[in-house]
């Protein structure tokens, strides 16, 4: 039998965390993250980038413009919002 601190920490492993740059930070507690990731072509072999643009939230608004944060995967909080902010990795210049 499992207790309830182990349940959530469990249910806190099995969630995806990506790591990606601020793009955006226009909208109250909300960030909007730029996740890149490099792929291979099947066939001809030539590595391109793929971005993807995700929105985070963001309650206290520590994430700046250019930071790199990590942001985690979370049950639906609006429409489009399903990622929150864990931390900023590095800040921008």
């Amino acid at each position: 039998m499992t207790t309830p601190n182990e349940q959530t920490t469990n249910a806190s492993a099995s969630r995806r965390r990506l790591e990606g740059v601020v793009v955006s930070v226009k909208m109250a507690k909300t960030a909007v993250v730029r996740v890149d990731r490099r792929v291979s072509h099947p066939k001809y072999g030539k590595t391109y980038t793929i971005s993807r643009r995700f929105k985070a939230h963001d309650e206290h608004g520590k994430a700046k413009l250019g930071d790199v944060v990590v942001i985690e995967e979370t049950r639906p909080i609006s429409k489009d919002k399903r990622w929150r902010y864990i931390r900023t990795v590095k800040e921008s210049q």
